[in-house]
């Protein structure tokens, strides 16, 4: 696996009025962190106590889970996704990038690769939940999103990895 020059992108959102997303903690994209490895990224992920695995695609549509965070690593193809809800941004990933969504983070895909499939797992094996968004939802989803615990390992690296430096309750730029 290649760390010795991890890079890593964070990205905050706000509460868009529709989906929630974040106010504590930012998306971490990892591109290109598992490149030639990607047969590895469910097994990388189980071991650093990201579980509850599967793999598959991402819903056309606006949704988020309110009640655990998220990780997705493309293990095949390309996509190009919608993060943070209408207010926030297209990202593209392709195979060997990791992403993770904190709890109440919007995603959406908007298109893929023929050949596209990524790994989704959860911190500690959490259940999760899928919400697609708007008012109706609150206060409750605000309340569950707060109450998510912080992954003990980050998914990529164990208890070394970038996650565990980014996503501090008290870290919030202004």
């Amino acid at each position: 696996m290649k760390t010795t020059h991890l890079e890593t992108s964070v990205y905050y959102f706000k509460d868009d009025g529709m989906i929630p997303n974040n106010p504590d903690l930012p998306v971490i994209l990892y591109p290109g962190a598992l490149r030639g490895e990607e047969q590895n990224t469910e097994e990388i992920f189980n071991k650093h106590n990201w579980r509850n695995s599967w793999t598959g695609s991402v819903f056309p549509y606006h949704h988020y889970h309110s009640n655990s965070h998220e990780v997705l690593g493309v293990i095949k193809g390309s996509v190009k996704l919608h993060i943070g809800g209408e207010k926030g941004i297209i990202l593209t990933a392709s195979a060997g990038d990791i992403l993770v969504l904190p709890a109440g983070t919007g995603h959406k895909k908007l298109e893929s690769s023929l050949d596209f499939r990524l790994v989704g797992a959860y911190p500690d094996g959490m259940s999760y939940n899928t919400h697609k968004g708007g008012k109706g939802e609150r206060p409750e989803v605000l309340h569950e999103i707060a109450r998510v615990p912080l992954p003990d390992q980050d998914p990529l690296l164990g208890a070394e990895g970038p996650l565990l430096v980014h996503w501090k309750k008290e870290e919030k730029p202004n």
